[in-house]
C-alpha cells in the first residue's frame, strides 16, 4: 500500500508540511475507511445511512477519498457503484495504481463486514477528521501569531480562531434533512405542552411582565427583538427590568427534550455600551431594593434604605446576569464574546444597549446605513446561531418630535430598512406623561391648568409598549406601570382588578 498522507482537497502539499506531518502522525484509521468503503461497494443503499455524517474531505487516505467521491457521485445519479464500475473511472489514478489498481477495489468489497456497523465506522472517521482539523487549526494559529503583520492584529486573530473553533463544534448539528409529518406534529405538541405547563401559558422565556408576555408568548429562541424609543422614554430601564426578571427566575433542570438547562428564567448576557457595569448594577439594585437611583448615586440613604440596598445586593449575587460594558464593540467581537459566554456559563437571552453604538467591520468607504444593516444582520445571525432571543435597543429619529401625535411608528426607526427587515419583533416604548409634563401652562391660566392637571393624573405612572411588528403574533399596544424613582416597569393594575388587589 502507498504511503498514507493527510487528505488535501487542493492536492498541493509542501515538502516542509509533509515532513512535519511525518514527524507527528496525525490521528487516522485506514482500517475503518476500508471497511466503510467495502460496505458501500457491496451494498449501495448503505451510502444513504452515512452521507449525513461524512464526505470525501473526512478521509485520511486521499485514494480512499477519491473512491468515496466517485461512488457518491454515481449513487446520487442512481447508478451502480461497484469495484467494476469504479475501476473504469480510476484506471489512470496514480495513487490507486501504487496499491494494486482495480484489484484493491475488489479487495475492499470482499473484506467488508456486515453493513450494520457502517454508522459506527462513519462516526469514527468523522471524529478522527475533526481531530486532524484541530491540529491543523492549532498550527495555523501558531503560524499567524509568529508572523508579525500590521494587517493582522492579535485581537482579530483571537476572534477568527474562536469563530473557526465554534464552526467546527457546530458542524453536523444542522444536517437533519426531511422529517416525517408525525415527527413534526409531535414536536409541535411538545412545544404546546411546554406552553400549557408553564405559568402564564408561555412557550418562550417570560419577561416578568404579564401583559407583554401575553402579546409575545414570551421570548423565543432565534428571534431578534428591537426595542426602540426616544430619549427619556425608558428603553434601558425596560430592558434592564426584563434582564433582571429573567435572571431572577432562573432555575436549572432537565428540559422536555432530555437536555440540561434553564427550565425557568435563564442566563442573561447584557452588552451595556452606553452605561458602565456599575451604573447598570445600581439601576437593578434600585428596582430590587426600592431605593431611588439618585439617592443610591449620592449615598443619601436612611439606615433602613441602606439595609434594604445591601440585602438586595446579597440576594442578587447568585443571579446569572453577565454584563459587558466595553464601549464601541465591533459586531464580530460581540458575537465571539456571546459564543464564549454560552460555552462557559450558558446563555439563554442576550441584551444589547444599544444597536447604534455597536461598530461594523469598519470597511473603508462604507456608509452608515450599510454599517447598521451589517450590525442588524449580525445580531439576527447571533440569535439563530446560538438559538437564543436577542433584544437590541435602537434610537428613533427626531421626526417623532415634530408630529402632534408623538407615538412612534416603524418609519421612525433610524436607518429603518434593514432593522425592520431583520427583526422578528419591533417594539416602541412610549410615555405620554413625559410630553404632557412639558406642556404645563402658566399658573395664571386656571382653566388650562385644571385640564393639564387632570390629564397628568390620568397619565401618571403609565407607559405603553407599542408592538409595531411581530412575525409570529399580533401587533398592538401593551400598557405597563412605570415608577420613575426606581426606574421600574411593572404590570399595570386594571380598574376591574382594584378590588382583587386590595384583598391580597
Amino acid at each position: 500500500m502507498s504511503q498514507v498522507t493527510a487528505f488535501d482537497p487542493t492536492g498541493a502539499k509542501s515538502t516542509a508540511q509533509a515532513s512535519i506531518e511525518d514527524a507527528t502522525t496525525l490521528p487516522h484509521s485506514v482500517e475503518a475507511e476500508q471497511q466503510l468503503l467495502g460496505a458501500i461497494l457491496t451494498n449501495n443503499d448503505v451510502y444513504d445511512r452515512v452521507a449525513a455524517i461524512i464526505s470525501a474531505k473526512h478521509f485520511y487516505d486521499p485514494v480512499h477519498a477519491r473512491i468515496f467521491e466517485i461512488a457518491a457521485a454515481r449513487i446520487a445519479r442512481n447508478q451502480l457503484a461497484s469495484p467494476v464500475t469504479l475501476k473504469a473511472f480510476m484506471e489512470e489514478d496514480e495513487g490507486l495504481k501504487e496499491i494494486g489498481g482495480g484489484a484493491y477495489l475488489v479487495k475492499l468489497a470482499s473484506a467488508a463486514v456486515s453493513s450494520f456497523a457502517v454508522k459506527d465506522y462513519a462516526q469514527m472517521i468523522y471524529d478522527l477528521a475533526v481531530r486532524r482539523d484541530l491540529i491543523s487549526l492549532g498550527r495555523d494559529i501558531s503560524t499567524k501569531a509568529a508572523k508579525i503583520d500590521v494587517e493582522s492584529e492579535p485581537r482579530q486573530q483571537i476572534v477568527e480562531a474562536e469563530q473557526q473553533l465554534y464552526n467546527m463544534a457546530e458542524q453536523g448539528q444542522g444536517q437533519q434533512g426531511f422529517v416525517s409529518f408525525l415527527r413534526a406534529v409531535t414536536d409541535a405538541v411538545n412545544v404546546a405542552n411546554a406552553a400549557y405547563q408553564r405559568e402564564g401559558q408561555l412557550s418562550g422565556i417570560s419577561t416578568g411582565l404579564t401583559d407583554l408576555d401575553k402579546k409575545l408568548g414570551g421570548l423565543h429562541p432565534s428571534d431578534l427583538l428591537i426595542l426602540a424609543g426616544r430619549p427619556s422614554m425608558g428603553k434601558t430601564s425596560l430592558v434592564t427590568n426584563i434582564a433582571y426578571n429573567v435572571a431572577k427566575a432562573y432555575r436549572k433542570g432537565t428540559r422536555p427534550d432530555g437536555t440540561e438547562g434553564a427550565v425557568e428564567g435563564g442566563v442573561v448576557g447584557f452588552y451595556s455600551l452606553e452605561m458602565s457595569a456599575e451604573q447598570l448594577a445600581a439601576r437593578i439594585l434600585s428596582e430590587a431594593s426600592e431605593v431611588p437611583s439618585e439617592q443610591i448615586r449620592r449615598g443619601d440613604m436612611t439606615e433602613e434604605e441602606f439595609r434594604r440596598f445591601v440585602e438586595a445586593a446579597k440576594s442578587l449575587e447568585a443571579c446569572p446576569l453577565y454584563i459587558d460594558d466595553t464601549p464601541a464593540l465591533p459586531i464580530a467581537q460581540l458575537a465571539a464574546r456571546a459564543r464564549r459566554l454560552k460555552r462557559t456559563h450558558g446563555l439563554d437571552v442576550l441584551m444589547v444597549d444599544y444597536l447604534q453604538l455597536v461598530r461594523g467591520s469598519g470597511k473603508s468607504g462604507e456608509s452608515r446605513v450599510n454599517e447598521i444593516a451589517e450590525i442588524s444582520m449580525g445580531l439576527k445571525a447571533i440569535a439563530k446561531e446560538l438559538d437564543i432571543p436577542v433584544i437590541a435597543l435602537s434610537q428613533l429619529s427626531r421626526q417623532v418630535e415634530s408630529r402632534e401625535d408623538k407615538r412612534p411608528q416603524l418609519s421612525d426607526l433610524r436607518e429603518s430598512g434593514s432593522i425592520e427587515q431583520d427583526a422578528d419583533v419591533v417594539m416602541f416604548v412610549f410615555r405620554e406623561e413625559y410630553y404632557v409634563e412639558r406642556e404645563k401652562p402658566s399658573d395664571d391660566k386656571l382653566d388650562e391648568m385644571a385640564g393639564w392637571q387632570e390629564r397628568m393624573e390620568r397619565l401618571h405612572g403609565k407607559a405603553e409598549v407599542i408592538i409595531g411588528k411581530q412575525r409570529h403574533g399580533p401587533i398592538g399596544t401593551v400598557e405597563l406601570s412605570f415608577e420613575g424613582r426606581f426606574t421600574r416597569f411593572g404590570n399595570l393594575v386594571k380598574p376591574w382588578q382594584q378590588g382583587q388587589v386590595e384583598q391580597f
